[in-house]
C-alpha cells in the first residue's frame, strides 16, 4: 500500500519537552526518591506505560503524593496544587508548556483588569482546569449550548484552550459577539504548532482513499484532528496504534494517509507506516491474479 504521511505531525515542541524532563528526571534520581506525574504526562496510552515501566508513577491528585519529586505535565497545574504539592514537602519539576503559561498569564492579567473571562474550550481539559484554577471565576463555552452562561452586558475577556482549531475559535466568537456586552477584549492563544498539524492533516486526507489519524482516545487535539480530516475524509479513523485497528476497513484502498497527535511519539507513528506499507496493494494484487 502507498502511504503519505502529514509533513507536521507527532510530538510538538512542548510535549517533547516534557517527556524530555521526565526521562531525564529518572535518570537523575536516587533509588529511594519517589518520582511521579500529577496526570498522565501526555494523552497516549503506550507512551505513559513506557514512562511507568521506566519508574514513573502518575497520580490524579494532589493528595497521594507523599513527597520525592513531582512532574508538572505539559497542561499545567492551578496556583493551589503547586503550592500544595510544596507544603507536602516535595521538589516541583515544572515541564508546563510555554504556551500554556502564556494562555494562563493572558487569562489572570484579562480578570485582573475587570473583565469576565471565556474561555473557549473544552471544561474537563486538564489545560483549561489549570487555567479555571487560577481565576476567581472563568467561564467555558464548549458550544453554542453555553452562551447562556454569559452574563448579559458584561465585560468581556476572550481567550482559547490552546489546541482548539482556529474554525471553531472563530465560530465561537461570532456568536459571543452577537451577544449583549459593554465591552470586548480577544487574545489570541491558539497553538501554532496544532494549527499547523491541523492544516497539514486537512490537505492529505483530501488526497488519500483512507486517513489514519494516531493517538490516545482522550488527547483533545488528536480527536480535533480526527473531526476536521472527517469533514473531507469519511473514510477517516482515530487509532492509538496498529493493534487498534480493523484492517478489514482496508479492503479496496491503495493510498493511505496519515497524521498524529500531538502527543504521538515517533516509534509508534513508525511502526503503524511500516505495517500499513506491507499491506497488499488491491492494484497489484488484481494485476497479479488475472
Amino acid at each position: 500500500m502507498r502511504v503519505l504521511v502529514a509533513n507536521k505531525c507527532g510530538f510538538c515542541p512542548g510535549v517533547r519537552n516534557a517527556i524530555s524532563t521526565a526521562e531525564k528526571l529518572l535518570k537523575t534520581a536516587s533509588d529511594t526518591d519517589c518520582v511521579c506525574s500529577l496526570g498522565p504526562v501526555i494523552h497516549n496510552r503506550d507512551e505513559v506505560n513506557r514512562l511507568e515501566q521506566a519508574g514513573l508513577a502518575v497520580v490524579e491528585s494532589v493528595d497521594d503524593i507523599q513527597g520525592g519529586s513531582v512532574l508538572i505535565r505539559s497542561h499545567g497545574a492551578a496556583p493551589n496544587q503547586f503550592e500544595r504539592i510544596t507544603r507536602k514537602g516535595a521538589r516541583i519539576v515544572d515541564a508546563t508548556c510555554v504556551l500554556v503559561k502564556r494562555f494562563q498569564k493572558i487569562a489572570k492579567q484579562l480578570e485582573d483588569d475587570g473583565l469576565q473571562v471565556i474561555i473557549i474550550g473544552e471544561e474537563n481539559h486538564p489545560e483549561v482546569q489549570a487555567v479555571v484554577g487560577g481565576l476567581n471565576h472563568a467561564i467555558v463555552i464548549t458550544s453554542q449550548d453555553d452562551l447562556a452562561k454569559i452574563p448579559d452586558g458584561a465585560k468581556l475577556g476572550i481567550v482559547s484552550q490552546t489546541t482548539q482549531s482556529p474554525d471553531h475559535f472563530g465560530t465561537m466568537l461570532g456568536l459571543i459577539a452577537q451577544s449583549n456586552f459593554r465591552e470586548l477584549r480577544v487574545i489570541n492563544t491558539l497553538c501554532k504548532e496544532s494549527r499547523k498539524r491541523q492544516e497539514a492533516a486537512v490537505e492529505l486526507c483530501k488526497e488519500v482513499d483512507i486517513m489514519f489519524v494516531l493517538g490516545g482516545l482522550h488527547s483533545a487535539n488528536t480527536a480535533r484532528l480526527a473531526e476536521m480530516c472527517t469533514k473531507f475524509n469519511p473514510n477517516t479513523y482515530h487509532l492509538q496504534s496498529w493493534k487498534d485497528l480493523n484492517t478489514t476497513v482496508l479492503a479496496q484502498k491503495s493510498v493511505a494517509g496519515v497524521t498524529a497527535g500531538a502527543s504521538t511519539p515517533d516509534w509508534i507513528i513508525d511502526d503503524f507506516v511500516t505495517c500499513l506499507k506491507t499491506w497488499p496493494d488491491p492494484d497489484k494484487t488484481s494485476s497479479v491474479s488475472s
